[in-house]
Protein backbone atom coordinates (compact mmCIF):
# COMPACT_ATOMS: atom_id res chain seq x y z
CA UNK A 1 0.00 0.00 0.00
CA UNK A 2 0.99 3.26 -0.67
CA UNK A 3 0.94 5.56 2.37
CA UNK A 4 0.57 9.39 1.42
CA UNK A 5 1.10 12.59 4.08
CA UNK A 6 0.39 15.87 3.52
CA UNK A 7 2.17 18.98 5.03
CA UNK A 8 3.21 22.45 4.67
CA UNK A 9 -0.52 24.08 5.08
CA UNK A 10 -1.05 27.04 7.52
CA UNK A 11 -2.41 30.28 7.90
CA UNK A 12 -1.97 32.90 5.61
CA UNK A 13 -3.07 36.70 4.27
CA UNK A 14 -4.25 36.95 0.80
CA UNK A 15 -1.67 37.48 -1.86
CA UNK A 16 0.61 35.60 0.41
CA UNK A 17 1.99 32.14 -0.86
CA UNK A 18 2.57 28.36 0.79
CA UNK A 19 4.18 25.67 -0.40
CA UNK A 20 2.49 22.29 0.03
CA UNK A 21 4.40 18.34 -0.05
CA UNK A 22 2.89 15.20 -0.65
CA UNK A 23 5.45 12.16 0.64
CA UNK A 24 4.75 8.62 0.13
CA UNK A 25 5.98 5.70 1.58
CA UNK A 26 7.36 3.75 -0.96
CA UNK A 27 9.61 4.68 -4.08
CA UNK A 28 6.86 3.22 -6.53
CA UNK A 29 4.74 6.46 -5.97
CA UNK A 30 6.82 6.89 -9.02
CA UNK A 31 5.25 5.03 -10.68
CA UNK A 32 1.49 6.60 -10.08
CA UNK A 33 -0.41 10.17 -11.59
CA UNK A 34 -0.83 12.18 -8.43
CA UNK A 35 -3.86 14.75 -7.92
CA UNK A 36 -4.57 17.38 -5.23
CA UNK A 37 -7.87 18.14 -4.43
CA UNK A 38 -9.18 20.13 -1.75
CA UNK A 39 -12.36 20.37 0.49
CA UNK A 40 -14.28 23.11 2.62
CA UNK A 41 -16.60 22.16 5.51
CA UNK A 42 -19.61 21.08 4.29
CA UNK A 43 -18.09 20.64 0.55
CA UNK A 44 -17.72 18.23 -1.98
CA UNK A 45 -13.99 17.19 -2.62
CA UNK A 46 -12.82 19.55 -5.44
CA UNK A 47 -9.86 19.14 -8.09
CA UNK A 48 -7.00 21.57 -7.88
CA UNK A 49 -3.90 19.97 -9.93
CA UNK A 50 -2.36 16.78 -11.40
CA UNK A 51 0.58 14.99 -12.68
CA UNK A 52 1.71 12.17 -14.82
CA UNK A 53 4.57 9.67 -13.12
CA UNK A 54 7.45 11.35 -14.98
CA UNK A 55 6.18 15.09 -13.99
CA UNK A 56 5.87 16.18 -17.99
CA UNK A 57 2.32 16.60 -17.75
CA UNK A 58 -0.16 18.86 -15.83
CA UNK A 59 -3.25 19.86 -15.46
CA UNK A 60 -4.96 22.61 -13.26
CA UNK A 61 -8.61 23.45 -12.10
CA UNK A 62 -9.61 26.50 -14.08
CA UNK A 63 -9.69 28.19 -10.85
CA UNK A 64 -5.66 28.07 -9.74
CA UNK A 65 -4.36 28.56 -13.15
CA UNK A 66 -1.34 30.63 -13.29
CA UNK A 67 -0.93 30.38 -9.43
CA UNK A 68 -0.61 27.28 -8.32
CA UNK A 69 1.82 25.10 -9.85
CA UNK A 70 1.96 21.26 -9.32
CA UNK A 71 5.54 19.10 -9.64
CA UNK A 72 7.21 15.95 -8.50
CA UNK A 73 10.42 14.94 -7.56
CA UNK A 74 10.89 11.27 -7.79
CA UNK A 75 14.15 10.40 -6.23
CA UNK A 76 12.41 11.86 -3.16
CA UNK A 77 9.31 10.67 -3.58
CA UNK A 78 7.25 14.10 -3.23
CA UNK A 79 4.96 15.71 -5.17
CA UNK A 80 4.51 19.20 -4.40
CA UNK A 81 1.52 22.01 -5.20
CA UNK A 82 3.60 25.65 -4.80
CA UNK A 83 0.64 28.21 -4.66
CA UNK A 84 1.30 31.76 -5.21
CA UNK A 85 -1.29 34.51 -5.05
CA UNK A 86 -3.94 32.57 -2.21
CA UNK A 87 -6.93 33.90 -2.48
CA UNK A 88 -9.71 33.62 0.68
CA UNK A 89 -11.70 31.13 -1.15
CA UNK A 90 -8.79 28.79 -1.79
CA UNK A 91 -8.78 27.82 2.42
CA UNK A 92 -9.93 24.49 2.29
CA UNK A 93 -8.30 21.18 3.59
CA UNK A 94 -5.95 19.82 0.61
CA UNK A 95 -5.49 16.30 0.17
CA UNK A 96 -3.06 14.29 -2.65
CA UNK A 97 -4.04 11.29 -3.79
CA UNK A 98 -2.69 8.74 -6.15
CA UNK A 99 -5.14 8.36 -9.43
CA UNK A 100 -5.76 6.64 -12.35
CA UNK A 101 -4.52 9.07 -14.77
CA UNK A 102 -3.39 12.76 -14.90
CA UNK A 103 -6.06 14.12 -16.80
CA UNK A 104 -8.46 12.51 -14.44
CA UNK A 105 -11.06 15.31 -12.15
CA UNK A 106 -12.77 12.69 -10.63
CA UNK A 107 -11.95 11.92 -6.68
CA UNK A 108 -13.40 8.43 -6.96
CA UNK A 109 -10.37 7.95 -9.77
CA UNK A 110 -8.16 7.81 -7.21
CA UNK A 111 -6.92 5.44 -4.66
CA UNK A 112 -4.75 6.01 -2.02
CA UNK A 113 -5.24 9.38 0.18
CA UNK A 114 -2.92 11.10 2.52
CA UNK A 115 -4.33 12.73 5.85
CA UNK A 116 -4.64 16.45 4.73
CA UNK A 117 -2.97 19.48 5.65
CA UNK A 118 -5.36 22.53 6.33
CA UNK A 119 -4.89 25.95 4.22
CA UNK A 120 -6.04 28.95 5.49
CA UNK A 121 -5.97 32.27 3.91
CA UNK A 122 -7.27 35.62 5.86
CA UNK A 123 -8.43 38.32 4.10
Amino acid sequence: QVQLVESGGGLVQAGGSLRLSCAASRRTFSSYAVGWFRQAPGKEREFVASINWSGGSTHYADSVQGRFTISRDNAINTVRLQMNSLKAEDTAVYYCATCRSWRTTDSDDCAHWGQGTQVTVSS
